[in-house]
């Protein structure tokens, strides 16, 4: 009767063994509870350290978080990158050799973009607002008057007609976290972009074939923020960023309840939550229209 009992009660241990190991798997691919979209005061429930919501017609903040708060702004910075390059009247049919200067020696990030072959400078601007490519906003930057040493300086000059105080480049890529900003300053850049017609399109194109010169093959390129592509939003400009420093980031200018919005969303966590968060200021504006019509919001 004992072994008896001992087989009995090795078995119920292998049973409740059994059973544990079949619902672990359900405890670990359990969904979490999804954030809620606005917070107790009804403000946008934003996961983003730092971000900044304006009316793009009259420069009103409706919403701010850290507004003023210094970060590292990964591919933001191409932007600036390619208003400099517009700004310089430099052709842009002129074909630009990629040179192993454009690889990226400080992240190892990989490229498309075969050394030694030649885009026109035009394409270079596209596929850097487009894809984000960083050996092409390099190749824009290393191919200016000077070279980047050059480049940069005109980057900053720009930032400095512009009143950005706080804002400064080192690249023409964003790679290195010295490239910083503030969501104010970012919403004012966002702005001054928007001026260009070449940027508006090229940032806002979902996607592209590129022909490689030497072997004439074709590249697809798709745009980096998944909000163009969705088709569900009116974007009139767009661009997305990521170090390892900057966290994601977005910045963009659209329609939002038949008004003209500048989102800036700087160190959010996560793969998907600045689309998430960009998406909570879109509800939370055509929930609460009257928003736009004078409230300032600080969170």
């Amino acid at each position: 009767m004992k072994r008896i009992a001992i087989v009995l009660a090795a078995l119920a241990l292998a049973s409740a063994a059994v059973a544990a190991d079949k619902s672990a798997p359900r405890a670990r691919n359990a969904k979490p509870a999804a954030a809620a979209d606005f917070d107790k005061d009804g403000d946008p429930n934003l996961r983003s350290t730092a971000a900044l919501v304006l009316d793009a017609k009259t420069g009103e903040t409706l919403f701010a978080k850290n507004a003023d708060a210094v970060h590292p702004i990964a591919s933001i910075t191409k932007l600036m990158t390619a208003m400099v390059v517009l700004d310089s009247k430099l052709p842009l049919d002129e074909p630009i050799r990629i040179s192993s200067e454009d690889l990226d020696t400080l992240k190892g990030t990989r490229s498309r973009l075969p050394v030694g072959a030649h885009f026109r400078r035009d394409d270079l601007i596209r596929i850097a607002l487009v894809a984000s490519d960083n050996r092409a906003a390099a190749a824009l930057g290393r191919s200016y008057p000077g070279g980047i040493e050059a480049f940069v300086t005109a980057m900053n000059a720009k930032a400095k007609l512009l009143g950005l105080q706080s804002t400064r480049f080192v690249d023409s890529s964003g790679l290195a976290p010295g490239n910083v900003s503030s969501p104010a300053e970012l919403a004012r850049l966002v702005s001054e972009a928007s001026r260009y017609d070449i940027i508006r399109e090229y940032s806002t194109t979902p996607a592209l074939d590129v022909t490689l010169p030497d072997t004439g093959r074709k590249v697809n390129y798709v745009n980096t923020n998944a909000l163009v592509r969705a088709g569900d939003w009116d974007i009139g400009l767009s661009k997305t960023g990521y170090i390892s420093e900057s966290g994601k980031c977005l910045v963009m200018q659209a329609m939002i309840a038949n008004t003209p919005i500048v989102i800036v969303l700087l160190d959010s966590w996560g793969r998907l939550t600045r689309i998430g968060d960009a998406n909570r200021i879109k509800r939370w504006l055509e929930k609460n229209p009257a928003r736009l019509a004078g409230a300032l919001r600080a969170g």
